[in-house]
């Protein structure tokens, strides 16, 4: 067993924000599924949202939010979380992010960082490093972290599941969490890792659809574990769909950043060259991602298209290689020049709107469990993220969940005598076929049933064929040895039928909740809360 003052399960910018906050005083075990740098973080392209434009504020901000969100954002967690931004803009320039500089690099308001716009946002706000944003500050982040002494990076370790009194020598059914089994890759051993206080920072469920942007890892894993912990679950009907993913048949998941629309690019319809956005919204291409997404999926299925044109042909090509390096380079390699031609795109599962119900510290319902990032419901995002505003997230709960823990750890509970992981009574497993057939329903039926636009029957149909899985992957882990591909698995079904069940509850169209049986908007904004 290894024991830490703080367990931190994810190695994204929530996990290493919160480490580097408690490493001064603590001893903290940063744990990664895979390399500590394949978790969504390193996937951002675009930015980081801060007020920093002269004419911008923290009220226009929040204002934006809360209109991306439909009115079911906590204004209070909105207002902290903008009035945040500046200084966590500040700490990562410190720790050597090298933001895009404005040309004459010497504005006094932005510190001479360049700011691009995106849909959802009123103002240039969205601080970046070209079209690579995520792995500058991931980069930044773990080096900072590796020269700490008090800070172990631990990578190849999958979660399985939460050490609760239920697995203490002496049974308690207090709640309390104190560390976590996991799968060490390296041996093919279950190891205990105990902690006085754990923070989930796993990311999102992308990984329970067909088509998603999201890193292979995102199987929605602290979210299962926290509500098999007994933590309240909310609002996982929201899932935003980011409406421009690269359609190509031997490249999948590729995103195309938010920013190429908020730089002036324009959103055709494949074969009449119509830009069809305004038919839309007034908005055009600047509208919020639900929107936007909708729109496209219209198009395309009203015309029988395999995708529609996200066209930047039209800006100097200097200025479109100079802002998407990345993308360039990336489409130059599979025969699309950008500066000349259009992109085809789709629309791809993106982000994971709803998790694990958290208050302003990151707190959870289980007593020594915080939790920050994509996998909570912390109430920023309301029933829409906006764009740039998840990072943005991501360093303010790392950081408020740490600093809580600093100053309570006397009231935190002690860690008991826990009962090592039993493989007694299971085999190696002989029908591996079972877990990728499982895998493969699912994230159909998500797709098709629980998709961009959803009816009762749909969710119903999905409710049903999720029961059956359940069955069927509760009888294989039972009877089989764990193994990374089932640990996922199990999760997956989890995860699913929390966002159908949020889903079916929900009698109205909000925000990314689009259904065709309840159109209309509902006279009150209420959050979907699952409690286990």
């Amino acid at each position: 067993m290894s024991q830490y003052d703080v367990l931190i399960i994810g190695s994204g910018a929530a996990g290493l924000t919160a480490a580097l906050t408690l490493a001064p005083t603590l001893k903290v075990g940063v744990i990664a599924k895979g390399r500590m740098s394949e978790g969504a973080t390193g996937w951002a392209q675009g930015g980081v949202a801060a007020v920093l434009e002269q004419g911008d504020s923290f009220e226009s901000h929040v204002r934006d939010t809360m209109d991306a969100g439909a009115g079911l954002n906590n204004l209070g967690v909105v207002e902290h979380v903008v009035s945040e931004a500046p200084a966590a803009i500040a700490r990562l320039a410190e720790l050597g992010v090298p933001f895009n500089l404005d040309d004459d690099g010497a504005s006094s308001v932005t510190g001479g960082w360049h700011l691009t716009r995106e849909g959802g946002h009123s103002h240039r706000r969205i601080v970046h490093v070209a079209d690579a944003t995520g792995w500058a500050i991931q980069q930044a982040l773990e080096q900072a972290a590796a020269a700490h002494p008090n800070v172990s990076l631990v990578p190849d370790m999958v979660a399985i599941d939460l050490v609760t009194g239920r697995h203490a020598t002496e049974f308690t059914t207090s709640g309390a969490v104190h560390g976590l089994y996991a799968f060490n890759r390296a041996t093919g051993r279950v190891e205990t890792l105990l902690a006085r206080a754990t923070i989930l920072a796993t990311g999102g469920a992308g990984r329970a659809y067909l088509y998603s942007t999201a890193p292979r890892g995102a199987t929605g894993d602290g979210i299962a574990m926290a509500w098999r912990a007994g933590c309240r679950i909310s609002n996982m009907e929201f899932m935003q769909f980011h409406p421009t993913c690269l359609y190509h048949l031997e490249v999948k998941n590729f995103l195309i950043t938010e920013a190429v629309r908020g730089e002036g690019g324009i959103l055709k319809h494949p074969v009449t060259g119509h830009r069809f956005m305004p038919d839309y919204d007034a908005r055009a291409e600047l509208a919020p991602r639900d929107i936007v997404a909708r729109a496209i999926d219209s198009e395309i299925k009203r015309d029988g298209l395999d995708y529609v044109h996200l066209d930047i042909s039209h800006r100097e090509p200097e200025f479109v290689k100079a802002h998407f390096p990345n993308i360039h380079e990336k489409l130059l390699g599979l025969g699309i020049d950008i500066t000349q031609e259009p992109i085809p795109v789709v629309p791809a599962q993106h982000y994971t709107c709803g998790g694990v119900l958290v208050d302003i510290d990151g707190k959870t319902d289980a007593p020594g469990l915080y939790a920050a990032g994509e996998v909570t419901q912390s109430g920023l995002h309301g029933a829409n993220r906006l764009a740039s505003n998840s990072l943005l997230e991501c360093f303010v709960f790392g950081e408020a969940a740490a600093r809580h823990i600093l100053a309570h750890l006397d009231d935190l509970p002690d860690i008991p005598d826990v009962q090592p992981w039993d493989e007694s009574r299971v085999a190696d497993s002989d029908e591996e076929v079972v877990i990728q057939q499982c895998w493969g329903e699912i994230r159909r039926f998500m797709w098709n049933f629980v998709g961009i636009v959803r009816t009762t029957k749909r969710l119903e149909r999905a409710k049903h064929r999720i029961d059956l899985l359940r069955q069927e992957v509760a009888d294989y882990y039972k009877h089989f040895r764990v193994t990374p591909d089932l640990i996922e698995l199990r999760n997956l079904v989890e995860v699913a039928d929390l966002i159908i069940c949020s889903a079916l509850s929900r009698h109205e169209s909000r925000g990314l909740h689009y259904t065709l049986d309840y159109p209309e908007l509902a006279a009150e904004a209420l959050d979907t809360v699952l409690v286990p």
